[in-house]
Order: structure tokens, then C-alpha cells, then sequence
């Protein structure tokens, strides 16, 4: 078998915790219906995304065309939207396999799609962020006009339109032009609430209300309904703008909950919903439930929201995961938003 594996970005990887810290650990956690530090992923596919990465790790690209291809025509727009954002990301640091592809296939939809989040991933990161966003505006509406119907490209131009600082009129252009082709998308509601918190620093409110708004009119089993606990974890970060009364936080965490106990259990797909819940409901204090959802995790921790926290997201998550098992208090209090790990506040995520 050859070292493929070490060639993919940090998923499927273990803890960081020293092997005799982890050993003491592993009956506390396996007490507590959790895995050990040890067994722990970070950012893992699921079954369907797993086999493209790890051709592309090869300079392969059809696993990663057919899985793209699939979710086109069967109009799985939140798998769609997941997979675009994991492949690019793998191509930002082994592009060879997709520059095959691009250059097989210049006008498939699928390889506008990925270059059109590749474009603006790469400009996102650098310190010029504002111009080199404008610059990439052809490849992002390439990929609008490559397939009609899908509502990536336009949660692509949404976040494009925030970090190119984007006026209101042609945000609210984007946004109508989105929801017409999927009313209740979740990756488009999730950049609409950040271009919100960011245009509006302090409109804590409006950002609860838009996201209320969104989840009452979603089914209930749309990933929409976990739009209000995105409002609270910003809340609790952020620490911009005027109290929300307790009542409105453990609402969003409440829908979230509900939501939870739809979605598979020990799941990579769910699992970012889940890390983002356990965090809120320990920040509330309501640590019963938090370690309920650290149960339904199994082993699947996520970037988000703990590297909005930390440079280190596992070791933030793990070191989380044992103040909720030890039935620890969450420091501060969760009228005390400032919880930044060494960050600053108001933070554009």
C-alpha cells in the first residue's frame, strides 16, 4: 500500500495528547460513553467523499468528478455544497489532479464549481483579500451560468460578496437569486447570517431575527433549523452588540436539539452541527446535554467552530470534551461572551 494517506490534509488524525495522558484518559472517556482522546478525527469524510480525497492523493480526479457529478443530478444541493468546499480546499494544497481535470474538462459545471470556491479560498487568505476577491467575480459567475439550477455557485457569491465587502443592494440581488433556486439552503442562509454580523457589527438582534425567521419557515428536518444556534455561537464569541436575553439562546439551542435527535448518530455529516451545539450548550451550562451530544459525535470532531477559538481546533475540542465530561462549569459565564481562546472580539469568521 503506498503513504497516500499522508498526503491528505489533517483528517483522520489522531489527537495531539501525549500517549500516557491519553492512556489515562481512555477509561474516564469509555466510562462516559465517549471514545478515547486518541480516537478522535479531525474534519473526517464521510463514505462518499472519502474514496474521491484519497484518489485525488493519487492525481486522480474521477472519483471526485463522479461524486460531483451525482449530487448535480440528483440535486443534493447540502452534500453538493460540502464536498466543493472539502475538494477545494485538498486542491489549494495538491492542485495537480485538479488542473488535470480542468484541463480535460474546462466547461464542466462540476470544475467551474470547485475553481470558483478554489479562486475565492485562496483569496480569502491573503492580506490583498478585497481586490483578489473582485478579481475572481468571472470564475464565480462561470459558475452560476454553468448549471442553472444549483444553488452552490450563488452560497459561493454570497460569501465572494462579503469578503469583497459587497454593498446591501447587490447582496440582496445575490441572496433573492439563491433562494429561488433553493429556498432553504443552508449553506446560503449560514453566508447570508455572516454577511449580516459582519456589514452590522452589534446587529445581534437582526441576526437572531433573520435566522428565527429562516428556521420557522424550513422543514424540520432542513439543516436551516440549526441557522439560530450559528446567531448564538456568534453571540457568545463575538461579544459584539447588546444582550440577548437567556431565553432567546436556549431557544436556538433547543431547535438545534431537536433537530440532533433527526440526524444520524456517529456521523461525519451531522458532526459539525453537533460540535457547534455541544459548545453552546456548555457555554449555557447545560453540560447534561452537552455530553449527550458529545455521545451522538462518536469520533467526529470538525475544524468549526473550535479554530474560531484556538490555532489548535482538536486540542480546543478534546480539552472541551473533558471539562464536559467532568461535569466542569463553563468559564465564563454565558453572559460573558468574551470566550475567544486569545482572539479578539468581533471577529470577521
Amino acid at each position: 500500500m503506498d503513504d497516500t494517506m499522508a498526503l491528505l490534509p489533517p483528517f483522520i488524525r489522531g489527537s495531539r495528547t501525549p500517549a500516557s495522558r491519553s492512556a489515562r484518559n481512555v477509561a474516564p472517556h469509555t466510562a462516559a460513553g465517549l471514545p478515547a482522546d486518541d480516537e478522535v478525527l479531525l474534519d473526517a469524510p464521510d463514505d462518499r467523499l472519502g474514496p474521491a480525497l484519497v484518489a485525488a492523493g493519487r492525481d486522480e480526479y474521477d472519483a471526485a468528478a463522479e461524486l460531483l457529478a451525482g449530487t448535480r443530478v440528483r440535486g443534493e444541493w447540502e452534500h453538493r455544497d460540502g464536498y466543493v468546499v472539502r475538494l477545494a480546499s485538498f486542491a489549494h494544497a495538491r492542485p495537480d489532479w485538479f488542473e488535470r481535470w480542468r484541463a480535460d474538462a474546462p466547461r464542466d459545471p462540476d470544475v467551474l464549481l470547485v475553481a470558483a470556491q478554489l479562486a475565492v479560498h485562496r483569496a480569502w487568505r491573503s492580506p490583498a483579500r478585497t481586490e483578489l476577491l473582485r478579481e475572481v467575480s468571472p470564475l464565480v459567475t462561470a459558475a452560476a451560468q454553468a448549471h442553472v439550477p444549483d444553488p452552490v455557485p450563488w452560497r459561493i457569491a454570497l460569501d465572494h460578496a462579503r469578503g469583497s465587502r459587497a454593498g446591501h443592494t447587490y447582496f440582496s440581488e445575490l441572496w433573492e437569486a439563491a433562494v429561488r433556486r433553493s429556498p432553504h439552503h443552508y449553506g446560503c442562509h449560514v453566508a447570508a447570517l455572516r454577511y449580516l454580523a459582519a456589514s452590522w457589527h452589534g446587529a445581534t438582534r437582526e441576526c437572531f431575527d433573520f435566522a428565527d425567521r429562516a428556521a420557522q419557515d424550513a422543514p424540520g428536518d432542513s439543516l436551516v433549523q440549526a441557522l439560530p444556534l450559528q446567531a448564538a455561537f456568534a453571540y457568545l464569541t463575538d461579544g459584539c452588540g447588546p444582550d440577548v436575553p437567556r431565553e432567546r439562546l436556549d431557544a436556538a439551542a433547543d431547535r438545534a436539539l431537536a433537530l440532533s435527535a433527526r440526524l444520524p448518530v456517529s456521523d461525519p455529516w451531522p458532526a459539525e452541527i453537533r460540535n457547534v451545539l455541544a459548545y453552546v450548550l456548555k457555554r449555557l451550562r447545560r453540560l447534561d446535554e452537552a455530553l449527550d451530544q458529545l455521545r451522538q459525535l462518536g469520533p467526529y470532531a470538525t475544524s468549526f467552530p473550535w479554530d474560531q477559538l484556538s490555532d489548535d481546533p482538536l486540542g480546543h475540542f478534546l480539552a472541551v470534551r473533558d471539562r464536559i465530561r467532568r461535569g466542569a462549569p463553563a468559564a465564563p459565564e454565558w453572559a460573558a461572551r468574551g470566550d475567544h481562546g486569545g482572539r479578539g472580539p468581533c471577529e470577521d469568521h
